[in-house]
Order: C-alpha cells, then structure tokens, then sequence
C-alpha cells in the first residue's frame, strides 16, 4: 500500500514575518501513475496533481521504500534512560477514493464552466 510522507525544504525568510517551510510529498510503496488526456495535453501526472493542489513544490513517487528521518521523533529525555521512537503512519483507507472523486469533480467542473 502505498504511503504519504512530507519531506520538509528548507525555511524561506521573508522580511514581513510571512516565513514559508517549503515541502515536497513523498509518495513510496507505489508505481507513477499518468493519466492519458487528448492532442493538447497528452497526459497528466495523478500525484503532482495531488502534490499542486495541498502546496507541495513537488511529488516524489517511486516502488522503493523511502524512509525520512525527519520524520521519527526521538525521545531522549526518558527517566530511566531509555531511548523510545515514535514513527506516526497515517491511516490511508479510502484516500485515493476521495482524492478521486475530487479530481473527478474538479474535471467535471472545469468541463461545466468551459460550456
């Protein structure tokens, strides 16, 4: 099953407090996936779709298991002087159902508004 990691970029300082953390979606565990259009637009990518729509600068989409350390906590303060991780993996059932059917909506609206 495919999984969703968030790949943070380095902060963009702007002078009027407006700081920017830039992020990319690492999409692991999957094969890329197109979406076959017409003459103009050949075909379009399903998760730089996905990756446009919630801000990310890019999608990273590969079969490999990719794992960020960033994104495991360690705990060092433990009073018996143990180390505990903590990994958090979000429960995706029925995420690409839902993303789905907002692409099919978005398409189904651009259609209506092109009429």
């Amino acid at each position: 099953m495919a999984r969703i990691q968030i790949l943070e970029l380095p902060t963009v300082y702007r002078e009027h407090g407006e700081d920017e953390t830039p992020f990319v979606l690492v999409i692991d565990e999957t094969a890329p996936q197109r979406i076959a259009l017409g003459f103009d637009t050949p075909w379009r990518d399903f998760w730089q779709d996905i990756a446009d729509k919630v801000g990310a600068r890019a999608a990273i989409v590969t079969p490999e298991t990719i794992d960020i350390p960033a994104n495991e906590v360690t705990l060092t303060e433990a009073t018996d002087g143990n180390v505990v991780r903590i990994r958090v993996e979000p429960d995706l059932a029925g995420f690409r159902e839902q993303v789905l059917a907002e692409v099919a909506k978005a398409q189904a609206d651009a259609r209506a508004a092109l009429k």
